[in-house]
């Protein structure tokens, strides 16, 4: 069976001698030497500063939306995961879809300020696949308008922009440490903020809003990550870039032997480098993607509709019609992709997709 992606899982006997520390100390919950040490190896590897440890990926959103977005209009994309739109309607903001780029399939800047009304607070884009959103144009739109950004960037570990950390962009960007990333913690998340001022208020809203065991700088939630979580992590880390090796392989694989006649790839946006993360393939018609995944899954190979449906047609938003992110939902397939996918998998995959190739 071939999943769309395997979880890497590092030698079980060096998670062991990880997690002996916990044995060692008794701490379990948050703030341990693993949470400590973890913290320092990312903000090493990612060279990137003001990181706060998660228990999961979608906390880190809502606590920037909580913070920033102040119930208030918030502009997103519609093509994400759903848990971008679901913080939106969770923390009473109110989401305001714009639509995408057909090749990038990030949210199209140049449709962004059309959509400000006075009650615009934020701006909530996703950097779709690992692929970055134009954060220029976007900052710049922000500043204009005096609008907080905040990125979900679940997919972008170890993702450069111009020679730096996409995670170094915007007020805050987010990122997802769960099994099926890249870089995981089992389940986890992390967010990322250049102020100072803004990076105590999601540290203290990510821990209840504790200053010191008896005092409160204020409201707050429970979204650390814990120690367990953190020993995957510390285990994990020193294969990511092999990791990223490997899934490149298979990316080039996919490149050279794929039949591009009925099919197109997402472009990487120029000054990328870019970490594999995903290789989404878009169909010219849906009932086309529909063959392709039935004649897969006939031979146990599971790729994933990735994202489907378009996020402006759930029942609890506002419908609005977007035409691209509503077309393209329909006809894009993630093909399996991990650190282990054999040559000879890939083929099989191939030759499954160009047989119905037009």
């Amino acid at each position: 069976m071939i999943p769309v992606t395997r979880t890497f899982l590092p030698p079980i006997e060096e998670y062991h001698q990880i997690i002996q520390k916990i044995w060692d100390t008794n701490q379990v919950a948050n703030g341990g030497v693993l949470w400590k040490n973890l913290k320092i190896g990312l903000q090493d590897h990612l060279k990137s500063t003001n990181l706060i440890l998660t228990a999961n990926g979608t906390l880190p959103l809502q606590i920037a939306l909580k913070l920033l977005a102040k119930k208030g209009e918030v502009i997103t994309t519609p093509f994400s995961y759903v848990a971008s739109t679901s913080s939106i309607v969770w923390e009473n903001c109110t989401p305001v879809f714009v639509d995408i780029d057909p090749e990038y399939l990030t949210i199209d800047e140049n449709k962004i300020e059309a959509a400000i009304t006075g009650r615009t607070t934020a701006i909530l884009a996703t950097h779709v696949f690992g692929n970055p959103c134009n954060v220029d144009a976007i900052e710049k739109i922000a500043r204009k308008h005096d609008l907080k950004v905040i990125y979900d960037a679940a997919h972008c570990f170890g993702v450069k922009y111009k020679n730096k950390s996409l995670f170094n962009y915007g007020d805050v960007s987010t990122c997802s440490f769960h099994a099926t990333k890249i870089f995981h913690t089992g389940e986890g998340g992390a967010m990322f903020c250049k102020d100072q001022q803004l990076y105590e208020k999601l540290f203290y809203s990510h821990n209840f809003g504790h200053d010191g065991p008896l005092n409160f700088f204020g409201l707050g939630i429970n979204a650390k990550m814990n120690e367990l979580q953190a020993a995957m992590g510390l285990a994990v880390l020193p294969y990511v870039e092999e990791i990223v090796l490997n899934r490149k392989r298979v990316v080039e694989q996919y490149n050279s032997q794929l039949n591009f006649s009925g099919i197109q790839k997402m472009i990487i946006r120029e000054g990328t480098d870019w970490n594999y993360s995903y290789y989404p393939v878009i169909f010219d018609n849906e009932a086309l993607l529909l063959e392709a995944q039935k004649l897969l899954n006939e031979k146990e190979i599971f790729p994933r509709r990735y994202f489907y449906p378009s996020l402006n047609t759930l029942k609890y938003v506002n419908y609005r019609y977007m035409p691209v992110s509503e077309s393209i939902s329909k006809r894009i397939l993630c093909l399996p992709l991990a650190h282990n996918i054999t040559p000879d998998e890939v083929e099989i995959i191939v030759g499954k997709i160009n047989s119905i190739s037009r």
